[in-house]
């Protein structure tokens, strides 16, 4: 069994999706949200993060993290911030020695969807269904990271981008 850590980084939100892959089985395991203080100084919501991931680390034992691949905001100074956190990120994962992988918006929504150019509401509706979920992911940030979860478990298994 494989286990599947997804990331959404975020200065205030970062949201997280782990899946299990059995053979050629795709499970969902677990998600939500880490809400960073936005009143504190950006240091310390990067230590904050830090410590949530390295909790979560620890209780669900993933064997690999995986981010969407960086973009570029329109506001330079938004990019830095979230080149800062995901770097803490990427330093929580290499420090536990996770897999990291990157995958863009596109692909991710190409997995789950079937079109790269796909709305968020389709994203989070096709991942309620194929994750058999029972509730509907609370933020757009919970739903991205088990979109990009699901991304990477489809890529291991062997389906590819078409959708199961």
């Amino acid at each position: 069994m494989s286990i599947v850590l997804g990331i959404d980084p975020g200065s205030r939100i970062t949201g997280y999706g782990i899946v299990e892959l059995e053979g050629k089985s795709i499970a969902y395991s677990a998600s939500g949200v880490f809400r960073l203080k936005s009143s504190a100084p950006l240091h310390q919501r990067l230590i904050e993060l830090s410590d949530d991931l390295d909790d979560l680390i620890t209780r669900y034992k993933p064997d690999t993290a995986v981010l969407e691949e960086i973009f570029l905001a329109r506001n330079p100074k938004s990019t830095m911030i979230l080149g800062e956190v995901r770097g803490v990120v990427l330093l929580a994962a290499a420090r536990r020695g996770l897999e990291v992988f990157e995958y863009s918006a596109r692909e991710v929504k190409m997995s789950v969807v079937g079109s790269g150019a796909a709305h968020k509401s389709q994203v989070s509706s096709m991942i309620q269904r194929l994750l058999k979920l029972d509730h509907e992911p609370a933020t757009e940030d919970e739903t991205d990271a088990l979109a990009i979860a699901f991304c990477h478990a489809l890529k291991v298994t062997g389906f590819g981008s078409r959708i199961v």
